[in-house]
């Protein structure tokens, strides 16, 4: 079985190429991807090489952890059959190449215990379920307070603030320095930090990955309020001891989504409670992909790019 998949030979060295896939085992299942996303965290560090050490991390690799398509094989004791639309995380299943994300590829064969049942009509926003994922994970749980402030108007940051207003919450607060990403607003305000004044909020959720805010939002904080990292870090977290002293201030890291926050998220998009529209702003040719990372990755204007497998023949 061979397939085409993005290959990171090295920092922005990237193709597409034909790679041997493993053999499924009677618990696997084989999916013809359709779309598959970019990430703008975790890809990018992979793209510039400014990733720290993983286990399981080298070159070449096969990026992308944002897969959706369709069963068309599975195995015995997969629990799926051939047909179902299914949304998959990538796999571990090149000869030759890493596979610690994996889903950037035509097809995956993947343990049935990672994949998610979707709906036929979602389309490219099927891709976007890992992500959804991620915002809830960063929510959800024992004593977490929704944000009433959100740093960062990305994907990332535009799904925490939908799932705010899902969960019943107040609107919360959007920052976002860039012009082009502060429109798209669905029931709530964004604004750039210079525009707002609260020194009180609650729970602020920095989605922008940039670990030289720390500061600047332990001050936006009211005594005792929480800071949540939902972005990725490559550097060093720093940050003044005395102001957050003075502020009780806690922090907590959000870390990926479980199998209960896909489950959880996909029934929130099913019932409607949670919409994905607007979220996917550039879709390529999977055969583009040397094209299309650089443009996800530098191009503001870019939310979320889609690489098209299905129509790759």
């Amino acid at each position: 079985m061979q397939t085409e998949a993005v290959l990171l030979a090295g920092p922005q060295d990237l193709s597409v190429e034909t790679l041997t896939l493993t053999p499924p085992a009677a618990d696997d299942v084989v999916v013809d991807v359709h779309h598959s996303g970019i990430s703008t965290g975790t890809e990018k560090l992979f793209w510039t090489g400014d990733m720290p050490p993983f286990p399981g991390m080298g070159y070449p690799l096969v990026p992308g952890y944002e897969a959706a398509g369709e069963v068309v094989e599975a195995g015995a004791l997969s629990g799926f059959k051939p047909g179902d639309m299914v949304f998959v995380p990538g796999g571990s299943c090149y000869d030759g190449a890493h596979g610690l994300f994996g889903g950037a590829s035509q097809q995956i064969v993947s343990a049935a215990s990672r994949v998610t049942r979707i709906d036929s009509q979602m389309g490219p926003d099927g891709a976007l379920l890992a992500l959804a994922a991620t915002a809830r994970h960063a929510m959800a749980g024992l004593k977490n307070t929704p944000p009433d402030l959100i740093v960062g108007h990305g994907v990332l940051g535009r799904l925490l603030a939908r799932l705010t207003i899902a969960s019943g919450a107040p609107a919360p607060t959007v920052w976002e320095i860039d012009a082009k990403r502060t429109s798209g607003a669905e029931g709530y305000e964004v604004l750039s930090p210079e525009e707002d004044p609260r020194r009180d909020y609650t729970s602020i959720y920095d989605a922008s990955g940039q670990a030289s805010l720390l500061n600047v939002l332990i001050g936006r904080i009211a005594k005792g309020g929480e800071i949540v990292l939902a972005g990725f870090y490559p550097e060093p977290l720093s940050f003044a001891f005395p102001p957050a002293f003075m502020k009780e201030a806690r922090l907590r890291i959000a870390a990926e989504w479980t199998p209960q926050d896909l489950m959880a998220t996909r029934s929130l998009i099913e019932c409607g409670a949670l919409s994905l529209d607007g979220l996917v702003t550039h879709t390529r040719p999977a055969r583009d992909a040397a094209e299309a990372y650089p443009t996800a990755f530098q191009d503001p204007a870019c939310l979320k790019m889609i690489l098209n497998w299905k129509d790759a023949a």
